[in-house]
């Protein structure tokens, strides 16, 4: 398959070029496209056939929902058979914006984009290509993260070139997308809403909003054995490593002077194995390691910072051909929850707790 790729200034959009990839949705095919998070894979989400054809082109297991999205408030009265009054008060709050929302679907939503589910998934995102995208479509656009399963999540077009070139129509390049982490999940089907999936907005903004909110246990599992192994996913990223660079990487947990420490001893034992070691570090620590390829991913001054660089880093380690990499641990509330939920995937959870004596 030849991939058509679309260049599409985000202040200036070429509706020439929106009118094309909508086509292309309308007609069954895949386009990828920038969102304020991430690059979405899309597809007409109300057609079987074609969510079918993202499953295929990323490889991902079909028991993974996809996300619905949309660009008025009118669509998703066709999508939801219920939308709670919690539900109402998030919307008002957070969309358009990185924000998802499980409902009970409607018949209209076939099984093939809810990886089974009497549930979908939607969102209503604010990037401006997303948006008239999701318009020229004329219809809900089922769109996971552009990127081979299991892989980085793409935060430039150049990233899902990499992985879906040849595999896709097409491909609409709208440059570096802003937040750099997929959007915050939360299940307003129960009385209590519930978050699947951490993000850009936290949970102690939610309850700003809603008041009680709980978190399901994958979000903060550290553990494959904590999940059990009959775990079903209610929404995408729940169940599966996820985000991972080609290096396996591990994640030291502890005190950081002593987890600089440890990752200094192993970077050094690997080296003289003739092995090349990829460190993530932040802007406070990286002049502390002796040896690797140190790469910052920002400040744990500025956690935004951290969360737009995370996953542009695992994909510079793979263009470096690292055999391995280790990575420091991060604050687990706020939007750190959300960079921990992300790492912990990447490393299969695989994280060593650092005796801090």
């Amino acid at each position: 398959m030849n991939t058509i790729i679309r260049k599409t200034d985000v202040e200036n959009i070429d509706m020439d070029i929106i009118k094309e990839a909508g086509d292309v949705i309308r007609h069954g095919g895949l386009v990828a496209f920038p969102t304020e998070t991430v690059y979405g894979l899309g597809a007409d989400g109300m057609d079987a056939t074609a969510s079918a054809k993202i499953y295929a082109a990323k490889g991902r297991p079909s028991d993974n929902p996809l996300i619905l999205h949309i660009a008025d408030l009118e669509t998703l009265d066709k999508i939801a058979s219920e939308i709670p009054k919690k539900a109402k008060l998030l919307m008002d709050k957070f969309w358009p914006g990185p924000m998802t929302l499980i409902f009970k679907k409607k018949a209209e939503v076939p099984y093939g984009t809810t990886g089974g589910l009497e549930t979908v998934a939607v969102r209503y995102p604010e990037h401006p290509v997303a948006l008239e995208l999701i318009k020229a479509a004329g219809t809900p656009i089922a769109a996971p993260s552009a990127n081979t399963s299991g892989r980085p999540s793409p935060t430039k077009a150049e990233h899902v070139i990499e992985d879906m070139d040849g595999k896709i129509d097409m491909i609409l390049d709208g440059g570096q997308v802003g937040i750099g982490i997929e959007s915050t999940i939360v299940d307003v089907t129960q009385d209590i809403p519930m978050i699947l999936r951490p993000g850009y907005i936290t949970k102690a903004m939610v309850e700003e909003v809603v008041g009680e909110v709980s978190v399901d246990k994958v979000v903060q599992a550290k553990s494959i054995e904590e999940l059990g192994g009959d775990y079903a996913p209610k929404a995408p990223g729940m169940k599966y490593k996820h985000y991972a660079p080609k290096a396996e990487l591990t994640m030291f947990e502890g005190d950081v002077n002593k987890v600089i420490e440890v990752i200094n001893r192993k970077t050094a034992e690997d080296e003289l194995d003739g092995e090349k070691v990829g460190i993530i570090a932040t802007d406070e620590s990286k002049h502390l390691y002796k040896s690797g390829r140190v790469v910052s991913i920002g400040s744990r001054k500025d956690e935004e910072s951290i969360a737009r660089g995370l996953y542009g880093i695992l994909r510079d380690f793979d263009d470096m051909g690292v055999d391995v990499i280790y990575s420091e641990t991060f604050y687990d509330d706020n939007l750190g929850q959300a960079i921990m939920n992300r790492l912990i995937k990447a490393a299969g959870y695989k994280i060593i707790a650092v005796d801090g004596e």
